[in-house]
C-alpha cells in the first residue's frame, strides 16, 4: 500500500491520477506497480550511450506516456523535454535532461518497488 503523502511529495499528482482512474485507487496502484518494470524494459540511457537516438526516443516516448497516464509529473515533464529535444536533434540537451531526471526517477521507482503489496 502506498502512502498518499509520500506519492505527492515525490511529485505525483495523485488527485489528477485518481480522476483519470475514475477514483479507483486500487486500479491506479495496480498500474503504478508496473512502472518499475516499464522503466527497466525501456533503458533510455543505454541507447544514448550507444548513440542510437531513434531507440532512445522510442523508449523515452513510452515512458512519457506511462508517466503521464499515472500523473508522475517529474518523469512526464522530463521525458516530454527529452522527446522534444531528440525531435530537434539536440541529443546533448536530451542526454543532460535524462541525467537530471534519473536520480528523481530512481527514488520514485525504489519507493514503488519497496511498497508494492
Amino acid at each position: 500500500m502506498y502512502n498518499d503523502d509520500e506519492l505527492i511529495s515525490m511529485g505525483i499528482d495523485l488527485d489528477g491520477a485518481l480522476q483519470r482512474f475514475l477514483g479507483k485507487k486500487a486500479i491506479f496502484e495496480k498500474m503504478l506497480k508496473k512502472l518499475p518494470k516499464a522503466v527497466a524494459d525501456c533503458p533510455v540511457e543505454e541507447y544514448f550511450e550507444k548513440k542510437d537516438y531513434q531507440t532512445a526516443f522510442a523508449n523515452a516516448h513510452t515512458l512519457k506516456g506511462l508517466a503521464g497516464n499515472l500523473s508522475v509529473t517529474p518523469m512526464f515533464d522530463a521525458y516530454s523535454d527529452i522527446c522534444d529535444k531528440l525531435r530537434h536533434e539536440d541529443n546533448e540537451g536530451a542526454y543532460t535532461a535524462l541525467k537530471n531526471v534519473l536520480p528523481v526517477q530512481e527514488k520514485i521507482i525504489a519507493y514503488i518497488a519497496d511498497n508494492a503489496d
